[in-house]
């Protein structure tokens, strides 16, 4: 298996990135010391269409969700995370409304006394 870390994804063709998971669900499943049927079942689909997976052809997304859940790899899809950023001019309004000094207790407690009356 070819070191992730070390692929062009951007240069490589589809077939060739689909055979690349392949090839990382088969790694994990056999360090995992479990057959296709085993994994097949699990996932509540046909062996032939693991096999299919780990030879690099193309099946459903879902069927791809099905063996990571059940190999213990879904955490994987962190990456496709979407992380909430802010603008840098939403950034510089939320700065300049920035409290820049405290009211003194002093100021505090003698608008708390004034009487209504």
């Amino acid at each position: 298996m070819m070191d992730v870390h070390n692929n062009k994804w951007v240069a490589m063709s589809d077939h060739a990135i689909v055979k690349e998971i392949g090839a990382f669900l088969k790694h994990h499943r056999i360090a995992q010391n479990r057959t296709q049927k085993e994994i097949a079942e699990k996932a509540g689909i046909n062996r032939t269409t693991l096999s299919l997976l780990e030879s690099g052809e193309v099946v459903k997304l879902s069927t791809l969700i099905k063996v990571l859940r059940i190999l213990d790899l879904l955490y994987i899809l962190d990456v496709f995370n979407v992380k909430e950023e802010i603008s840098p001019i939403e950034y510089a309004r939320l700065k300049k409304s920035k409290r820049l000094r405290a009211t003194s207790k002093s100021e505090k407690s003698t608008n708390d006394n004034k009487s209504e009356w």
